[in-house]
């Protein structure tokens, strides 16, 4: 049978009724699926997570932990196995209505320039998820990680994240969050999926700047995911090293002050966004 939408979930000790519910979420639809989990945990407790569906999952032990990105790579290659024509790097504290998918890939196929869309992302409680951003600069990291709350970087960051854009109406941005992409398994392929010399963070920086060199990075603000978010690196020091390592990493392969590109893309950006508050 041919799959049109396959997905990925990395997971490492993760809270088990947040990853049924992105499980759930994502085989609600009747599109031809199959859903790919990667467990990075030592231990194998999560293989009953195959039993929601036998036909439509498939249970990858991963202990090595080779990281986010890595992982994700093992779903790409999953998903070029099945033909699939989509591909989505999901979240496991993601949860959606039935439709999404639909309504993405009815979009997808409008336009054959697009590339990867993400949806509106909202928390749980209605509240928007600043996450369409420009390309990052050093000091912009530096800002939102450790003085978000200082007046003098207030401005940055909200230029940063956007926040003048409205976030409803459809724009490409050239740096959309890595909790839910919907992206042309094809495009992938042809990019050659995350590096992975990204442990962790910043990997979807990297992987939208690269499809975004080659095709459109869309916003879709007409279909609508909610994602918990939470923000691990704000709060344990392991991952906050690995925050910083990614940040060292990305700066190092596109630059850390001058980078045309960057200022290329952000620029375009800023120029193209059509509704702003």
């Amino acid at each position: 049978m041919e799959i049109k939408l396959t997905a990925c979930i990395v997971t490492y000790n993760n809270d088990i009724e947040k990853l049924k519910k992105a499980i759930r979420s994502f085989l609600n639809t009747n599109i031809s699926v199959k859903l790919f989990i990667v467990d990075n945990s030592r231990f194998d407790a999560l293989k009953t997570l195959v039993d929601i569906d036998l036909n439509n999952i498939i249970y990858i032990h991963n202990p090595t932990n080779p990281g986010f990105g890595a992982a994700h790579n093992l779903g790409i290659e999953k998903a070029k196995e099945y033909s699939s024509k989509y591909h989505i790097i999901l979240n496991p504290d993601i949860y959606f209505s039935i439709g999404v998918n639909e309504e993405i890939i009815r979009y997808m196929e409008t336009d054959p320039s697009v590339g990867l869309v993400m949806p509106k992302i909202l928390y749980p409680n209605g509240e928007n998820q600043f996450l369409c951003k420009l390309l990052p600069r050093p000091i912009d990291l530096i800002a939102r990680r450790f003085f978000p709350k200082v007046k003098i970087f207030n401005r940055m960051i909200e230029k940063y994240e956007l926040r003048d854009f409205n976030y409803d109406s459809i724009e490409n941005i050239p740096y959309l969050s890595g909790c839910f992409m919907f992206c042309k398994t094809d495009v992938l392929s042809e990019i050659g999926g995350f590096d992975d010399r990204f442990f962790m963070y910043l990997e979807d920086t990297d992987l939208c700047r690269r499809i975004h060199l080659k095709y459109k990075t869309i916003f879709y603000p007409k279909v609508v995911v909610f994602h918990y978010f939470e923000k691990g690196s704000y709060r344990n020091y392991k991952l906050l090293k690995h925050h910083i390592k990614s940040a060292f990493n990305y700066f190092n392969k596109w630059g850390w002050f001058f980078d045309k590109e960057r200022s290329e893309f952000n620029k375009n950006c800023a120029k193209g966004i059509t509704n702003v508050k």
